[in-house]
């Protein structure tokens, strides 16, 4: 099937459960408002489907209150579904539900199971037009990767292995993808990207280079209005997403949605 980084006909997103207050963080800043977070996840998935995409919404799952993170638990292309093994041990049972849903969407015949050994979160995964880039972190180690490499190379692209920062905790919290040749990325990832043109995250809102290109827009953090100027300068159409909810458990606007084409 033809492949594309970032124009898609689906997302599956998960609803958040009111135990997403007793989400993981690295510094605690507050617990998420369950309301305000239900509201803003409304408007997230509203946005999505604004662009023509249809967006599926399972249903919140209480035992896991790190789960409305749905990139985390799996990783969808070219067709297919791949079960990763996530790195906080309080979310590995969130791989079973995200089987279950990716299998009603893609046909069980096409949902792969990472082997066992290693970690991988789907936060250090991005996906370009050529290639699957990686970020090993405290999240995804070399063993998982290990175990990825052959899965998403017998799909079609080859797989890159890159660093991520140890100020940051996933590859993606620090670059989002904006085009088929273009990486928006934090100063200290800049270098990581060979090959692509990068624009630079403005001094101070680090938080917003986790953002999304879905089909013709680009999604950000709304606080963050140096990043919007930049990128609707540089030609991008813009929309600002309110995560103020979401960043006090370091979710960023990636998280929150799996992105993929059904042939």
């Amino acid at each position: 099937m033809k492949h594309s980084s970032y124009k898609f006909t689906h997302a599956l997103c998960r609803q958040p459960g009111e135990s997403v207050m007793h989400g993981l963080r690295a510094d605690d800043v507050g617990d998420p408002e369950f309301g305000p977070f239900r509201e803003a996840h409304a408007r997230y998935v509203a946005a999505l489907r604004a662009t023509g995409a249809e967006v599926i919404v399972e249903p919140a799952l209480e035992a896991f209150p790190d789960s409305v993170f749905v990139e985390d638990p799996a990783l969808c292309l070219m067709g297919h579904a791949i079960i990763l093994r996530p790195g906080a041990e309080s979310r590995f049972g969130e791989r079973a539900p995200a089987r279950e849903a990716l299998s009603r969407v893609f046909g069980t015949e096409h949902v792969i199971d990472l082997p066992k050994g290693g970690i991988v979160d789907g936060g250090d995964i991005m996906v370009t037009e050529t290639e699957v880039l990686v970020g090993l972190s405290a999240r995804t180690d070399a063993t998982g990767v290990a175990a990825l490499k052959p899965i998403v190379e017998a799909l079609g692209p080859p797989l890159r292995i890159l660093d991520t920062p140890d100020s940051i905790l996933h590859f993606k919290t620090g670059c989002g993808l904006l085009d088929e040749e273009t990486i928006f990325a934090i100063p200290e990832l800049a270098a990581s990207f060979a090959g692509y043109r990068v624009i630079e995250c403005p001094e101070g809102e680090a938080p917003a280079a986790n953002l999304i290109r879905f089909n013709e827009k680009v999604f950000v953090s709304a606080a963050y209005g140096r990043t919007q100027d930049l990128l609707d300068v540089a030609g991008y159409d813009v929309v600002a997403i309110d995560n103020s909810q979401a960043e006090k458990i370091d979710g960023g606007l990636s998280c929150m949605s799996l992105r993929f084409t059904l042939p």
